[in-house]
């Protein structure tokens, strides 16, 4: 076969074919046109390549081709535009969906810490149960105190940002077995609330405040978000509603995954408050101002920006190509 000569037949063939491929915007006439050449040009490719396989002939029709075929089956979004899409519509969206059981396990953890404060903090007889005089003061003096600047900071702050990272990844993954997360926040409650209640049997209620209200505002708002989603997980199957609950389990499964991994940066920012602010000699109102303003930002991006999404619709889940079909189908 005489290359050129073919090339001279068919050439306009595969110019109109490239031209279609990249146009922005096509007609239904010129859809269709797309879709004949592809067929067509695809022929001329397998006859090339019988004759002249590596050819910059046959490369660049392979390269027409394959836009083409791109434009019929469709392409991928941007990673950038997924990315902002996460961001600004899903992940609020999750976050949303989940606000009034998120304040309900942050109700419940209060409670739970702040009875163990109380029974530790105005019992004489729990106190003894719990440590001796001499290991409370070097506790409450000591031990809590340089716990925050033991380390350097940015070490500190990675180690605290990858264990709590790691605590919600769990409270969301293992939500669905009903119990893990009452039983997580049980433990961090009764653990907060027996460190509580060392303070004020000594009457030094103010500097435990002083260190935990700066990064604890926002780390322990991450926990419950974690624990909401768990719980919302684990409802999906008690109650799936007019769904099976195995596709109740998956989709909210797939849009409170989101919640998991949001939690990365919100506690990566709660690690680096706790890290550089909480041990800093800025002044107490100072270190507690900041820590409010991030719980405030946290709170204003879910209602705000989850708000809107959730209001046209969006749970957080994947969209429809991602997620795949729902039910066996043929």
């Amino acid at each position: 076969m005489d290359i050129d000569a073919f090339s001279a037949v068919h050439g306009d063939k595969w110019s109109r074919l490239h031209f279609l491929a990249h146009k922005r915007r096509l007609t239904g006439a010129e859809a269709d046109e797309l879709l004949r050449l592809y067929q067509a040009v695809s022929g001329h490719l397998s006859l090339i390549r019988s004759v002249a396989p590596e050819s910059g002939m046959s490369a660049s029709l392979s390269a027409a081709l394959a836009q083409a075929r791109t434009r019929f089956t469709g392409a991928r979004s941007n990673f950038m535009e997924d990315l902002a899409r996460f961001f600004v519509i899903s992940l609020p969206a999750a976050f949303y969906r989940i606000r009034w059981l998120t304040l309900w396990c942050g109700l419940a953890f209060v409670v739970v810490a702040g009875a163990y404060a109380l029974w530790i903090g105005t019992s004489p007889e729990a106190l003894r149960a719990v440590a001796s005089e001499a290991k409370v003061q070097q506790y409450v003096e000591e031990d809590f105190i340089d716990y925050y600047s033991e380390n350097p900071a940015a070490s500190f702050a990675g180690a605290v940002w990858t264990n709590n990272a790691w605590i919600s990844a769990q409270a969301v993954a293992f939500g669905i077995t009903g119990f893990w997360v009452p039983f997580i926040l049980f433990m961090n409650a009764q653990s907060l609330g027996l460190a509580a209640g060392l303070f004020l049997a000594t009457g030094k209620m103010d500097v435990f405040f002083s260190y935990i209200l700066p990064h604890g505002l926002m780390e322990l708002t991450a926990v419950f978000i974690a624990c909401a989603a768990g719980l919302k997980i684990f409802w999906a199957m008690v109650r799936p509603g007019p769904r099976t609950r195995l596709q109740a389990v998956a989709d909210e499964g797939r849009s409170l995954i989101t919640v998991a991994l949001g939690l990365v940066l919100v506690l990566l920012i709660s690690g680096i408050v706790e890290g550089f602010v909480t041990p800093s000699q800025l002044p107490v109102w100072a270190k507690i101002t900041i820590g409010a303003l991030v719980l405030a930002a946290y709170w204003a991006y879910t209602l705000i920006l989850g708000g809107r999404a959730a209001r046209a619709g969006v749970t957080g889940d994947l969209d429809a190509n991602d997620a795949g079909y729902r039910s066996i189908a043929a």
